[in-house]
């Protein structure tokens, strides 16, 4: 008996995901509860567990883009030796040769909301002969790339082209058995050259999977240099990762002839890289709000001695008695917290055509990953103590940085607070995060002249900047509010009284 596994909802509005890395290899036994693989979305990392124990078999592979509810792997009730180490082609029985019949090779589903395809690369061409399983040409998608293998031996006639546009279940070519499918000599243009004559080669020697191909263009390395490790010598995705590109032959008969030119020092090599879901989403969403938002940006400038000193003289008594250090994101997060009470449209956001104002504060704090820019929330920050959001915000930070934050913990805000000081921004226009209608942005700290009672006199200072929809805030209501900000920064005993 074997145990379908399918792609879990992760959240009401993600609708595919990404599949990470397989924890478990094909044909390895797994334990119930036991870490398959990593699901990974547009805004989080999820972890698929073995809902039983038995003989893993993979049905999607690593880096591959499919709808919820796809079924990427079977569990098969047993142990990996008595089971057979490669999943095999369930297709019908070859077809006898003799028969002559011609078989029409279709475009498979390939997911749920994906109606049609693009022809990719052709491997092939109309009259070659086939073996079966050999590679004949590639299925692109707007979501990952898919390969399509003979079903059976023999002679084959296309009816597409390459770039074409194909709906999913169109015939793409027929392949007639026995019309000389015995003999792969007769297509010399198939064979790989590379090869050393002797060993079993055929078609697939020295073909890169799609995967694997895009990975040496990247590099510039040309596949017939390329030692294959996969079925019949086939170039895998592992592969192309560990090749490394020659280095350029001299071309001694140019050089006697051009002008003698400096040359440049170092290398010059490209690297390309695609762009991972959680990038693109945040490139979509932000491109969004520019466009549809009246976004405007205020500033104002913080003196941030009073804050410091504060800082300075409780620190330590405040690390022994909480066991969380005091930063200044939670003087920063209570002064938003009690300004956004006094300006609730800065707290509120368009719905339609209404206003939706909120009487909490759930403030999204910019935390920076590997995979990019993560906005966990601190839930009703206005009713939380300074240690409380430090503690909250190094749970978050933490969780961020290891790929652990789920749906729940990432959804909602009111309000945004990123700091861009920590890499020693000095002044920035921050993009709001949407649906909120604003968002703070902090800066480094410098010392700075400023005159104080008549005096010149040095003080660490802070630019903040309030990125803000004009649609629904006004300037009094943003200037209003980063003032408010500055007050209570500048003032900090009215943060603990709560004036």
């Amino acid at each position: 008996m074997a145990l379908e596994i399918k792609v879990p909802a992760v959240a009401e509005s993600i609708n595919e995901v990404t599949i990470g890395r397989w924890a478990k290899k094909e044909g390895e036994t797994v334990q119930k509860d036991e870490l398959i693989c990593e699901i990974e979305s547009d805004k989080a990392t999820f972890e698929l567990m073995a809902e039983a124990g038995g003989v893993l078999r993979i049905k999607v592979a690593e880096g591959a883009t499919v709808a919820i509810g796809t079924v990427i792997c079977v569990i098969e009730e047993g142990n990996a030796t008595a089971a057979p180490t490669v999943t095999p082609t369930t297709t019908a029985a070859p077809t006898p040769t003799a028969s002559g019949t011609p078989i029409e090779m279709k475009i498979p589903a390939v997911a749920e909301s994906i109606n049609e395809v693009t022809i990719g690369t052709i491997s092939v061409k109309s009259g070659d002969s086939i073996q079966q399983e050999d590679l004949i040409l590639e299925i692109e998608s707007d979501k990952a790339t898919f390969e399509l293998r003979a079903e059976v031996s023999g002679k084959i006639e296309l009816l597409v082209q390459q770039g074409q546009t194909v709906a999913v279940g169109a015939t793409v070519c027929k392949i007639t058995p026995g019309a000389a499918g015995s003999a792969p000599a007769a297509a010399p243009s198939v064979a790989a050259p590379s090869v050393a004559s002797g060993s079993n080669s055929n078609y697939a020697s020295g073909h890169a999977s799609p995967a694997a191909g895009k990975i040496l263009a990247e590099k510039g390395i040309d596949p017939q240099a390329v030692a294959g490790t996969g079925k019949d010598g086939r170039i895998t995705k592992e592969d192309a990762a560990k090749a490394q590109a020659q280095a350029p032959k001299a071309a001694p008969a140019a050089a006697a002839t051009a002008p003698v030119a400096k040359a440049a020092s170092g290398t010059r090599e490209d690297n390309r890289q695609k762009m991972t879901n959680l990038r693109k989403t945040i490139s979509r969403r932000l491109v969004a709000v520019k466009n549809e938002t009246a976004m405007l940006t205020t500033f104002n400038e913080v003196d941030m001695k009073p804050v410091m000193d504060m800082r300075s003289k409780y620190k330590d008594t405040f690390k022994e008695k909480y066991g969380v250090g005091l930063g200044f994101m939670s003087f920063f997060t209570k002064a938003v917290t009690m300004a956004l009470q006094e300006f609730p449209a800065v707290n509120a956001y368009i719905d339609g055509d209404d206003i939706v104002y909120h009487n909490y504060c759930d403030v999204s704090v910019a935390v920076s990953t590997p995979k990019g820019l993560v906005v966990p929330v601190i839930r009703n920050a206005e009713q939380m103590g300074f240690h409380e959001i430090e503690a909250e915000i190094v749970r978050l930070a933490t969780r961020a940085r290891d790929g652990k934050l789920s749906i729940d913990e990432m959804s909602g805000g009111t309000f945004t607070i990123t700091n861009g000081g920590i890499f020693g921004s000095m002044l920035s226009t921050p993009i709001i995060n949407a649906p909120q209608s604003a968002i703070l942005g902090m800066h480094n700290i410098v010392e700075r002249p400023v005159a104080l009672n008549g005096q010149v006199v040095i003080r660490p200072i802070m630019y903040v900047a309030l990125s803000y929809d004009h649609r629904i805030i006004d300037g009094k209501e943003s200037v209003g509010f980063l003032v408010r900000v500055k007050q209570l920064l500048e003032d900090p005993s009215r943060l603990l009284l709560g004036v």
